[in-house]
């Protein structure tokens, strides 16, 4: 599962990857969907990924990871693959932390040296593991589903007047994160925050437009910008079994043609990487 990334010797090894984070404190939202599509799309373009599982107990990131290779060993097609790497719990529980996050670091410390972009799957909680790893990133992408549920973790809303007051949990989560990176490398960029409105409904909806506004609203007060993500559309989970993307359709041998609604699907997922407005893909992304 874990293959190993190992330096040229003797070489000028300086860290270059640029680290994407999918974080947020609350399952449900997308995150490993959100960051698998990442992962390809970025290798489809040719650019080196390393990924990193930090759910250490139920690693959906990694066996996403993992049935693609076992499609690829099955089937014989090519597809691009990422690095995968699972920070696992010790068998002590005692010791857990100390050795996860020295796990982390040795981890990073490779990848950013050697390969263009690390993408982080965090779990759905708060745990010294998951502060570590958003501390790291440089781009910070939080898929929320669009409704108030989700934008509570963001900041408190008045029940009347719908109005954002103070910042709610997961916005102090991030908060406390910009500032252990700032502490531990005061020249290291601050990390760029992007909200990301997931599982869209396309209904115009009242309540979609009221979650839009609020969202538009407490951008500023909390540091973050705002992106639109993925549509709701069952083939962005359904190819999970394979390993499979939007991105990799059509596939020789497998009886599922390409449609104008994956067509549709995979031009959000390019819309979604052109937001990032990540280092060097202006030119691939249309920018």
């Amino acid at each position: 599962m874990n293959a190993p990334l190992v330096p040229e010797t003797g070489a000028d090894v300086k860290p270059r990857a640029h680290t994407i984070v999918v974080g947020n404190e609350k399952g449900g939202t997308g995150k490993t969907t959100t960051a698998m599509h990442l992962v390809v799309a970025l290798l489809r373009m040719n650019y080196s990924v390393t990924a990193i599982d930090l759910d250490s107990r139920q690693q959906t990131f990694a066996r996403y990871i993992e049935n693609r290779n076992s499609f690829v060993t099955r089937s014989g097609q090519k597809l691009p693959l990422p690095e995968i790497h699972v920070i696992e719990r010790p068998e002590r529980p005692a010791e857990a932390g100390a050795q996860e996050l020295a796990k982390l670091r040795q981890i990073l410390t490779t990848a950013k040296a050697l390969t263009d972009f690390v993408i982080i799957d965090t779990p759905g909680s708060d745990t010294e593991l998951s502060r570590l790893g958003h501390s790291t990133a440089d781009t910070l992408l939080t898929p929320i589903n669009d409704s108030f549920l989700d934008f509570d973790l963001l900041a408190k809303c008045d029940a009347e007047s719908l109005e954002s007051g103070r910042p709610s949990l997961y916005s102090e989560f991030v908060w406390d994160c910009r500032k252990r990176r700032l502490m531990a490398d005061r020249e290291s960029p601050n990390i760029e925050w992007i909200v990301m409105r997931n599982r869209v409904s396309s209904v115009e909806a009242r309540n979609k437009r009221k979650v839009a506004a609020a969202i538009e609203k407490v951008s500023s007060r909390i540091g973050c910008r705002i992106a639109v993500g993925l549509s709701e559309r069952v083939i962005f989970r359904e190819l999970f079994p394979l390993g499979l993307t939007v991105l990799d359709l059509p596939v020789a041998g497998l009886a599922m043609p390409l449609t104008m609604s994956h067509i549709a699907a995979r031009q959000e997922v390019r819309a979604l990487l052109s937001a990032l407005r990540l280092p060097g893909l202006e030119r691939e992304t249309g920018d």
